[in-house]
This record gives structure tokens, sequence and C-alpha cells, in this order.
């Protein structure tokens, strides 16, 4: 089993959304988790895990399960000096049982190329970063997931329950 999970924010709450799946080109989820959490803190450039980490933790605590890869909505590592992002404090909270994907949308400052893939017929790439799994593998498997343009299916379906259920916030 896999995650993909995503948090999305509204009225000083966060709003996490956690879609389970089995095989990387899924077109279905396999089962949709989501929770609502507390706001910990402003969001601050370069320490992103500090506010979404959290509510990630808050989510998986929900879960019974152990996964093979967490997919993210963001950086593993930052730039090329492999800094620590999201994934990489994640990757520690777990203590390191599930690989971590990090695919995010916007390129940071200093991401080397090798990080780039393109999918569908999109001219705009994803950045892929990961850990507890060689960067090849990571890539591969985003670009096995389902779903014809740029974001990956559950990806996206991940980001719209966050949204959704941040609306009702």
């Amino acid at each position: 089993m896999n995650l993909v999970v995503d948090v999305q924010y509204g009225n000083g709450a966060a709003a996490v959304a956690g879609i389970l799946f089995e095989e990387w080109n899924s077109q279905r989820p396999f089962e949709v988790f989501t929770a609502v959490e507390s706001v910990f803190g402003d969001y601050e450039p370069g320490a992103f895990y500090k506010r979404e980490l959290p509510c990630i933790q808050a989510l998986l605590a929900r879960i019974p399960r152990v996964f093979s890869a967490i997919v993210i909505d963001g950086y593993v590592t930052l730039g090329g000096e492999d800094r620590p992002g999201l994934g990489m404090h994640l990757h520690e909270a777990i203590r390191g049982r599930s690989a971590v994907i990090g695919v995010a949308k916007t390129r940071f400052h200093g991401i080397p190329p090798e990080h780039e893939i393109l999918r569908g017929d999109s001219q705009k790439p994803l950045f892929v970063t990961a850990i507890g799994c060689p960067l090849d593998l990571a890539k591969s498997r985003i670009l096995a997931m389902s779903g014809p343009h740029r974001i990956p299916f559950l990806v996206k379906r991940a980001d719209a329950e966050a949204r959704e259920l941040a609306k009702s916030l």
C-alpha cells in the first residue's frame, strides 16, 4: 500500500487528506482518509514542514498501516545541497518505515535538473525528490501514476479532498 497526502488551510485550521492506493498505476483510491487539525504557526519559507508535518502525522495516526511509500505535495530535500524539506522531516518522524516521495509543482531555488519529469503533454516539469528509494525509482513511480496530465490523478484527488474539507472549516 502507498499513500498520497495533501494539506489545505481555512479559517485557522488545516484539512489533511490521504489517498491510499495499491498500485502506482491505480486509477481509483483504495480508501480516502481526512482529518482537521489546528494550524501550527504561519508559513515560513524554507520551513514549510513546521506547519504541515503535525497535520500529516495526525492523519497517519488514524491509518493503521505501514506504507511502502508516502507521496507528499512538496519537497523531500531543498535545493541542490539536500537541505531537509517536509519529506525528510516526515521520513525522520516515521523512523524511516516508508519511503517518502516529494512531488512539487514549483521549482525550489537550486534544485538540479535531474529532479525534473514531464508527464502527459505538459512542457512544465514536476520536481521529484525522495528518501528511502533511489531518485530514478521515485521518478518512474510518479511517471507511472494514472492520469493523462501533468499532475497524477491520485495526487490531484488528495488536493481536491483536502481543499473541499478546508472549504467547510
